[in-house]
């Protein structure tokens, strides 16, 4: 329930009515010499100079259920609104408020009830207002309000192709994710000698019959990965900069959303404020609550992290960054997770030159080779960089990577 808000009150049109026939009844009666018009003003000025006592002071409360509700983009969702007038000297009425990213619409029920359906085309945090016009019993004043009543979590929409992850060492924790390991598994790697020890269930009769002696199918063992997303907030220079930090939240919930739907654990740290984490898991309830840390990262606060938590991740758990890498604190914490055996990748989401203004082709050609040293630096380091432009999707820029990693 939200707190109890003053409504600001203004004339109404009868007042500014009464006004404007005063003011002419008496301009006209000293120009004319007319005293009747001024006995005709006589009762309007008198009920013009008792308005100031006449103005109310009613607060009014308004109240929503549910007052959290979460959704995607472009979905709507309904909150049941009622108002409770803490004074009876008005006549309330429920209006949709206009607010910035916000559709409202808002369906009138009851007197003093409304369902209010509101959808957002951006991810984001939202508060929802609800605007009560008011009219006191006289009809001399009218008054608005706009009362927060509800807040609104909306998701970013992830792209459903898979994501594929670097090659990195496993935890023995069963999934879906071959490795050259040998161990229970489905994929053949080799038949070898019985030991004692092996399990019957292993045993390769048909070559035990040709040789004459006892020995069993080793397998590839299928395991699950750890998927820590790295999320860049640092504040950035304003233009295209700016505009590539919006996709750093579209690529973490499409890598998180992959690796739970493979069986691996997932979890995200947002660096560039107050350090957030959410520790990797598993299931849908960590999908959502990802997805909350998100926006709680973007919701913006001091600046003060800039080393990944240790409690955030676990031993070789795989860091998947998304960052324009153009604050220096960033580029540290990757290189540190990649001193503490962490495999990381970072995908770069700026799309050409942080400017906003057209630079010179040589400054532009400066940008490009100063871009790729980074890049060859810090794959020195045992960081890979991708490249995420706007032309290819998260999958296909990913696939790259693998593709390079193989080469090597």
């Amino acid at each position: 329930m939200s707190e109890p808000t003053e409504i600001r009150w203004r004339p109404s049109a009868l007042a500014l009515s009464f006004a404007t026939s005063t003011a002419a009844s008496l301009a006209l009666a000293v120009i004319a010499g007319r005293w009747q018009l001024i006995s005709f003003a006589a009762p309007l000025l008198g009920v013009l100079a008792v308005l100031q006592w006449q103005r109310p002071h009613s607060r009014v409360q308004v109240q929503a259920t549910p007052p959290l509700v979460r959704c995607f983009e472009s979905e709507d969702a309904r909150f049941n609104v009622a108002v409770e007038p803490t004074a009876s000297d008005a006549v309330l009425e429920l209006r949709a408020p206009v607010a910035p990213g916000l559709r409202v619409d808002l369906r009138p029920g009851d007197s003093d009830r409304a369902t209010l359906c509101v959808s957002a085309q951006r991810w984001g945090r939202y508060r929802v207002p609800v605007e009560v016009a008011a009219v006191s019993r006289s009809g001399f004043f009218i008054g608005t309000a706009t009362v927060p009543v509800g807040e609104l979590f909306v998701y970013p929409i992830a792209d459903p192709q898979p994501t594929r992850l670097p090659r990195a060492q496993l935890p023995n924790r069963i999934g879906t994710h071959l490795t050259r390991h040998r161990g229970p598994g489905v994929e053949y790697a080799d038949i070898r000698a019985y030991v004692p020890g092996d399990q019957l269930r292993t045993v390769n009769w048909r070559v035990s019959a040709r040789r004459g002696r006892l020995h069993v199918t080793d397998r590839l063992t299928d395991r699950a990965a750890e998927v820590v997303v790295l999320i860049d907030t640092f504040q950035q220079p304003l233009g295209p900069a700016t505009d590539a930090t919006q996709r750093c939240a579209r690529g973490a919930t499409q890598v998180v959303q992959s690796a739970l739907r493979s069986g691996d654990r997932a979890g995200i740290v947002a660096l560039g404020g107050h350090p957030r984490w959410l520790g990797p898991d598993i299931g849908r309830r960590q999908f959502y609550r990802v997805l909350d840390t998100i926006l709680d990262a973007s919701a913006g606060h001091p600046t003060s992290g800039t080393l990944a938590p240790r409690a955030a991740l676990p031993p070789h758990a795989i860091v998947v960054a998304f960052s324009t890498l153009l604050e220096t604190q960033f580029v540290l914490a990757l290189n540190d997770l990649r001193t503490r055996g962490h495999p990381v990748v970072v995908v770069d989401v700026l799309a050409g030159s942080p400017f906003t203004d057209e630079l010179d082709p040589i400054i532009a050609q400066w940008w490009r080779l100063a871009r790729a040293g980074m890049y060859r630096d810090m794959a020195s380091l045992g960081v890979d960089v991708v490249n995420w432009s706007e032309q290819i999707s998260l999958e296909h820029a990913m696939h790259l990577l693998a593709q390079r990693a193989r080469r090597r």
